[in-house]
């Protein structure tokens, strides 16, 4: 439960570093609390959380950077406060330059997450599966690398730096700014909208790091599994807006439904029952808790007058 004393973030921290030096981690996006709480009950062993899923499904708009770093931060602790598991956080670009960078990481460590990336496009940033994309300079980049490591007060709170070179500036460009981006501080490279399996295997042979590969769907990407990322030596494998899409598909459905017939019984053996909710919340610890302190409170009162 969320109100007595778990893993702590520097313990998740370290956990997610662990992970990535022994294999490759399956991280599915999470864009609230109880879909994190889902994921870890199934047995993945990180989360990840969405710029585009927090921003989409709190505020409804689209992943242009709208909302600031403190609502993002505090929406990505409840998510990340929910869960023993580690979870990696988007953070765009950074809200800003080196000194606004140093903030955020400050921001993003106090909200709990394990680690964040940052990307090197130019304010306001796209969709990494869009075109018309445009990048800051290598140079700024870096110089938000060094802010971000400097700012950090775990030495395991992963930076991720993701670079959208590929569609920008070509290949090699992206090979290149990988490379400078290690040099200034970051920790794994994520590799945005390479377009083939043999451009993800060239990659991984060119930059000698842990690296991430981005499973969205819809986008520029062919999409590829988790063990076909781990034979090309990929470390992080995120899935962002995979749950996200189903859901508003099935929403789609069942208020279409809804709208047409006036009923929605015909989704019953599609919902979660009230009882799984509870369980997975862990509803009864909560009573238990309560109960528990009522006790405690009730004892303390009666001391007094035992004593007389």
């Amino acid at each position: 439960m969320n109100l007595t004393p778990g893993v702590t973030a520097a313990d998740k921290a370290a956990r997610l570093r662990q992970a990535i030096g022994e294999g490759t981690v399956t991280m599915p996006g999470c864009f609230n609390a109880p879909v994190a709480m889902m994921a870890q009950q199934l047995g993945f062993e990180a989360i990840y959380i969405s710029g585009a899923g927090i921003i989409n499904g709190v505020s409804g708009y689209p992943d242009i950077a709208l909302m600031g770093v403190e609502e993002v931060a505090r929406i990505a602790g409840y998510i990340a406060q929910a869960v023993d598991v580690p979870a990696l956080c988007d953070a765009d670009t950074g809200f800003g330059e080196a000194l606004q960078v140093m903030r955020t990481i400050q921001c993003f460590e106090r909200a709990g997450v394990a680690g964040v990336h940052l990307e090197d496009q130019v304010m306001p940033k796209r969709c990494g599966h869009l075109d018309g994309k445009r990048l800051v300079p290598s140079q700024d980049m870096e110089t938000k690398l060094k802010a971000a490591a400097t700012a950090r007060s775990n030495p395991d709170f992963l930076l991720v730096a993701r670079t959208d070179a590929r569609a920008v500036e070509g290949f090699d460009a992206a090979v290149e700014r990988g490379l400078r981006y290690l040099d200034a501080g970051a920790d794994v490279i994520f590799i945005e909208a390479l377009q083939t399996e043999e451009e993800f295997g060239r990659y991984a042979e060119l930059v000698q790091a842990p690296l991430l590969a981005n499973m969205t769907e819809f986008g520029k990407t062919p999409l590829l599994s988790v063990d076909q990322f781990r034979e090309l030596g990929y470390r992080m494998v995120i899935f962002p807006m995979t749950a996200f899409r189903v859901m508003m598909k099935a929403v789609e459905g069942v208020l279409t439904d809804l709208r047409d017939t006036g009923s929605a019984t015909g989704w019953i053996d599609r919902m979660q029952t009230r009882t799984e909710l509870y369980e997975l919340l862990d509803y009864e610890s909560y009573h238990e808790l309560d109960r528990h302190l009522a006790t405690d409170q009730d004892v303390g009162d009666q001391k007094p007058q035992d004593a007389t």
